[in-house]
């Protein structure tokens, strides 16, 4: 879906573009730690012991909580100057589980629900608060296995649903694994992506990891399928490819097609000189913010465990005049 483009529901939507023009905005991932908004989950093994008529109600509530935890959520982070949201990729949960899977419109009778989702997209419209999906490790793409990419594509397709409803702009993904080679595992990511319907495949972004798939090793397949990159600057520093920060975020913002770029930032729990520094802190070390970023018109999803606390701490220092 465009950015310009307005949600179906929406009454005079307003475009998520960043009403800062050449801000940075900043975005919050999933969840809140000291804020009264949650979202619901459960568990196959809860949901399997109940009778058929009380399964249906119980998803039929969490999608209804979810939906307006959502909306809150959207809300907060417009009031607050917060300017993008990660959608949880279990806000309809055990949606695709083999057993107990479910559509939205088989808890919908009335459409009650599809009309709450797609209230939450309008706030997130007017707020100028952009949406995006981070799906789960276990979709992969690039697999050597059938049954996997079947069920990343199922997967997928069921994000993308969602996002069309809420007008979220992209479900972002790693490469995932290296069965074969890099090399062949890129290609069959490329091969499947043409599997996807239209609206999953135009959301698509690939993202640096912290092991395997560089920015350098994706590049070429960005360019060549106009898929953006999401340039993930902590991932880079644990896996580098000799490409500068700066260099790596030009090419990053090059793939994105004159839409904003996104970009992730973290910083490792135990500081840089530990034996692994891939697990995130609390909070964000200003110094972990690449200089080349601030003034920049891109989306930084900042990954922190403390959540909004996090991202209130950082935009209070960029205030402060970094």
């Amino acid at each position: 879906m465009s950015p310009d483009q307005t949600l179906p529901g929406c009454q005079n939507g307003a475009s998520p573009s960043n009403p800062g023009g050449s801000t940075l905005r900043l975005g919050l991932c999933c969840a809140f730690v000291e804020e009264p908004i949650r979202f619901r989950r459960t568990t196959a093994r809860y949901v399997t012991g109940l009778k058929p008529g009380d399964r249906h109600e119980l998803l039929r509530q969490i999608a209804a909580h979810n939906a307006r935890a959502l909306a809150q959520a959207v809300d907060w982070c417009a009031a607050h100057g917060v300017g993008a949201f990660r959608v949880n990729s279990e806000i309809l949960p055990l949606s695709t589980h083999p057993q107990v899977g479910y559509r939205l419109e088989e808890l919908d009778q009335r459409g009650e629900l599809r009309a709450a989702f797609v209230e939450a997209g309008c706030r997130a419209r007017r707020g100028h608060v952009r949406l995006s999906f981070h799906p789960d490790q276990f979709v992969v793409l690039g697999s050597s296995r059938e049954e996997v990419v079947r069920s990343s594509l199922a997967e997928l397709e069921h994000q993308a649903s969602v996002a069309q409803l809420i007008g979220a702009e992209q479900l972002t993904l790693h490469g995932g694994g290296a069965q074969g080679g890099k090399p062949a595992a890129l290609e069959r990511l490329c091969r499947n992506v043409t599997r996807l319907s239209p609206r999953a495949r135009e959301r698509i972004a690939l993202e640096n990891d912290d092991r395997l798939y560089t920015v350098r090793d994706l590049l070429p397949l960005c360019r060549e399928e106009g898929i953006p990159l999401v340039y993930d600057v902590h991932h880079h520093r644990c896996n580098p490819d000799g490409l500068s920060v700066e260099e790596a975020t030009e090419l990053a913002m090059s793939t994105w097609s004159g839409r904003e770029p996104w970009a992730h930032l973290s910083t490792p729990r135990d500081g840089w000189h530990r034996d692994d520094p891939r697990r995130h802190a609390d909070y964000i070390q200003p110094s972990d913010m690449p200089t080349c970023w601030v003034g920049k018109r891109m989306t930084l999803d900042i990954e922190a465990k403390a959540k909004e606390l996090a991202v209130l701490r950082l935009a209070q220092w960029l205030r402060d005049g970094s």
